[in-house]
């Protein structure tokens, strides 16, 4: 069901009796005289009964809009979560949004018949606070999980970044997301702070990772020859590698002179965000055979001491 058809199915019955009123009303008061008629319950056919009539109408197709639009989204995200804590909070809300809705006709009502509704309101007041204090944690989460679904930062399988959480994403529910870290922990986040936190989604645009692996040479190394060796490596991961890819190319720097060491760095793409240990491994392990090869020698923090007599 979607939500045209929630629309013309809470319209269904009240639009009936809505209409079989209204030609009441109009025979009554426009063709007949309603004095003669119902004598002193003549006001029962008033403008301001009519107007009342019509605001509880209205409230129900409004109640009956809004708990049928509840019952079926509210259900679906409710579903998506493995624990009943989701579907409890459903049906809260659909009691509570159809008794709020149905009270407001009711003191509008009241206002429109001259009835004093201030103890009412104030009662309603106190009450709608207390439950506003209780219940915002609940809503505020509810209302983060709608954003989530709406605006899609992530879904379900992508790896994400959520302050200092990295993990992949197992479930999206309407009052927490829950990822999987790397250290196979299970970790859930309120929707209200997922909504409200800079996200880092390594899946999106694609699931392909640019890797920097930073490489050191001691002083001394031939800068061009550091560079040939690194770029070799790079395209050797490519063409043996099942987890390298070839395009972008692989590509090296050097940086900087360090306080101990000349700094490199290679730029190599993994094939998917999961690969990037796995392609880390493969180039530390190549540089390393590589450099002894060349005899090019991996630098070690050191000091230099001159003592003057």
């Amino acid at each position: 069901m979607e939500a045209d058809d929630i629309v013309l199915y809470s319209l269904d019955k009240p639009l009936a009796i809505a209409l079989i009123a209204g030609s009441v009303w109009i025979s009554v008061t426009f063709i007949i005289d309603p004095a003669a008629l119902l004598g002193e319950y003549a006001w029962l056919v008033s403008e301001k009964c009519f107007a009342a009539a019509a605001i509880l109408i209205a409230a129900w197709v409004v109640s009956s809009f809004v708990y049928n639009f509840i019952t079926l989204y509210g259900r679906w995200m409710a579903s998506k979560t493995e624990t009943d804590l989701d579907d409890r909070i459903v049906r809260v809300l659909e009691l509570a949004a159809r008794y709020v809705i149905w009270f407001i006709a009711i003191l509008m009502v009241l206002q429109m018949l001259e009835v004093d509704i201030t103890p009412l309101v104030a009662g309603a007041g106190l009450a709608g606070l207390a439950v506003a204090l209780a219940a915002q944690d609940i809503v505020s989460n509810f209302f983060g999980g709608a954003v989530i679904l709406a605006d899609k930062p992530f879904a379900v399988g992508d790896r994400i970044k959520i302050d200092s959480y990295l993990g992949d994403v197992v479930s999206i529910g309407p009052r927490s997301t829950r990822i999987k870290t790397l250290d196979h922990q299970m970790v859930t986040i309120p929707n209200s702070m997922v909504s409200s936190s800079v996200i880092v989604n390594y899946a999106m645009p694609d699931v392909k990772l640019k890797i920097k692996i930073p490489i050191s040479a001691a002083y001394g190394s031939d800068i061009k020859r550091v560079k040939e060796i690194l770029i070799e490596i790079g395209c050797e991961a490519a063409a043996r590698s099942k987890y390298v890819l070839s395009d972008p190319a692989p590509s090296a720097y050097f940086l900087e002179f360090g306080a101990s060491s000349l700094d490199f760095m290679l730029i190599i793409w993994a094939r998917a965000f999961n690969l990037a240990w796995d392609v880390q491994d493969y180039v530390n392990t190549r540089v390393y055979e590589r450099f002894a090869e060349e005899g090019i020698e991996i630098p070690f923090p050191q000091m230099d001491v001159h003592v003057r007599e």
